[in-house]
């Protein structure tokens, strides 16, 4: 099991964002400050800033940059055009090339998440 670590601005939005747009489920939720989310075998720590132990490894955690995890899946058209009609924002165009295509989403703090789908074997 993999576990990745975002610092949010609003810990309660991300939940709802990662629960109701990409099947997250819940395992743990101190409103405000913490979470920690469950999909397949990834483990999504979600954070406010200086909330928790983030600090203490130098500089001051904020949301945003260029890190990612990806989601995988069979029917990419299908998922963008979901959160598409919900209002999500992605970042850049569609991707179309080497092992498949890939559109990078933002969650409400502009973390981002990579949506890929592998080339269908020919």
């Amino acid at each position: 099991m993999a576990s990745v670590r975002y610092i949010v601005a609003d810990v309660d939005k991300a939940v709802g964002f990662y629960q109701e747009h990409l099947d997250f489920e819940i395992r743990m939720h101190n409103p405000g400050k913490f979470a920690a989310l469950d999909r397949d075998d990834l483990t999504l720590y979600l954070s406010a800033p200086g909330a928790g132990s983030g600090g203490q490894a130098g500089g001051d955690p904020e949301p945003g940059g260029w890190n990612r995890f990806m989601i995988i899946t069979k029917d990419l058209d299908g998922l963008i055009d979901r959160l598409r009609k919900a209002g999500a924002n992605f970042r850049g165009e569609l991707s179309e090339g080497g092992a498949g295509r890939a559109l990078l989403l933002e969650d409400p703090s502009g973390n981002l998440v990579e949506l890929f789908e592998f080339k269908q074997k020919e």
